[in-house]
C-alpha cells in the first residue's frame, strides 16, 4: 500500500554554504553568491513561513563544536533570526534527555551541521528524538529539517558513510551504511564536484539502482518537498544520477577492487531553479515548468 508524501520539507545542502562572511583578499577563495538574496540559509529560513523561526542546530557529527555553533548564530542573525539554539548531542543518552526532546517539539527548523555523518545514526538511531523528528517530518508542512554535508548525506536512509576518491568506480570504494531514514528513495553525497565523488556515487547508485542519487556542489543544495520534488538551490551545480534504465551492472557481483561495468545509467545536471521529480524520474527547467 502506498503511504501519503511526507508534508515537511527537507533542505540538504553539499557544504561550504556561504554564510554571509566574506574572504579577505589574501584569500584564494571567491565568494559569488549575495548571501542576502540568494543565500541557503535564508531559503532555509522562508521556508518555515516566519520572520525568526526556532532553529536548532545540532552540532553532533563535528569534532569542534564551540566553533561550529557560534558560526550558525551568528549566520542567522545575520537574517534577524535570533531564536536559535545549539543542541551538542555527544551520545546517545544525550539524544534521550527529555529537554533534548523538548526542544526539538519546539523547533520549527532542525539543522545538522557538517562532521560525520556516521555519528548521527550512532547517536540518534533507535531514540525517541529520531523517532519524533520522522514524525513531525511526515505530519508537518512547515517543519523544516535541514543538514549540511554530513548532515545532508545522513539523510538518506542507505547512507554514504565513506569511500576512497583516488579508488573510485572500482568495487568497494563506496563504504555504505544506514542512515536517518528521512529520504528513502535517494543517496546523498556532498562536497561533490570539487572534491570529486562522481565515481562514488555512481558505485552507490549501481549497488542500490532503485535508488536516486543526488550530488551536491559547495554552496549548494536542493530543497526537497513530498518527499520526491528536488529543486536546486544555491550557487552551484546539482548532480543526478537515476539507475533505473541500467542494462548491464556489475556491480553486485565484482570483486572488490576490480572495475565496476555500468550500461545506461542516467546522470542530469541541474542549476539553480531547477526540479527533478524522483518519482516520475524527469527534469523540469523550473517549478512553472512541471
Amino acid at each position: 500500500m502506498k503511504t501519503s508524501p511526507p508534508l515537511g520539507k527537507l533542505i540538504a545542502i553539499g557544504g561550504n554554504e556561504d554564510k554571509g562572511t566574506y574572504p579577505n583578499p589574501r584569500t584564494r577563495r571567491k565568494y559569488y553568491l549575495n548571501f542576502f538574496e540568494l543565500g541557503i540559509l535564508k531559503r532555509v529560513v522562508s521556508e518555515t513561513g516566519k520572520a525568526d523561526p526556532r532553529i536548532e542546530v545540532v552540532t553532533t557529527a563535528s569534532m569542534i563544536p564551540q566553533e561550529v555553533g557560534p558560526i550558525y548564530t551568528a549566520s542567522f542573525a545575520m537574517l534577524s533570526c535570533h531564536n536559535v539554539g545549539v543542541l551538542d548531542i555527544r551520545t546517545p543518552e544525550d539524544a534521550r534527555r527529555p529537554e533534548c526532546l523538548d526542544r526539538l517539539l519546539a523547533a520549527d527548523v532542525v539543522l545538522f551541521s557538517g562532521g560525520n555523518q556516521a555519528r548521527l545514526r550512532e547517536m540518534f538511531g533507535e531514540t525517541d528524538f529520531l523517532d519524533a523528528l520522522l514524525r513531525r517530518y511526515h505530519a508537518e508542512p512547515h517543519f523544516v529539517i535541514a543538514g549540511t554535508s554530513a548532515g545532508a548525506m545522513a539523510m538518506s536512509q542507505h547512507m554514504i558513510r565513506g569511500g576512497s576518491v583516488p579508488d573510485a568506480l572500482l568495487k568497494g570504494a563506496v563504504k555504505m551504511g544506514a542512515g536517518l531514514g528521512l529520504l528513502p528513495t535517494a543517496v546523498v553525497d556532498s562536497h561533490f564536484v570539487k572534491r570529486g565523488r562522481f565515481g562514488r556515487l555512481i558505485e552507490a547508485v549501481s549497488l542500490y539502482p532503485r535508488l536516486i542519487g543526488i550530488g551536491l556542489g559547495e554552496d549548494t543544495g536542493v530543497l526537497i518537498t513530498s518527499g520526491n520534488v528536488v529543486e536546486a538551490i544555491g550557487s552551484n551545480l546539482v548532480i543526478v544520477l537515476d539507475g533505473h534504465n541500467i542494462v548491464h551492472n556489475n556491480a553486485a557481483a565484482a570483486k572488490k577492487g576490480t572495475a565496476l561495468s555500468v550500461e545506461n545509467l542516467t546522470m542530469h545536471v541541474l542549476a539553480k531553479g531547477n526540479v527533478y521529480h524522483m518519482d516520475e524520474r524527469k527534469f523540469y527547467a523550473s517549478q512553472e515548468a512541471e
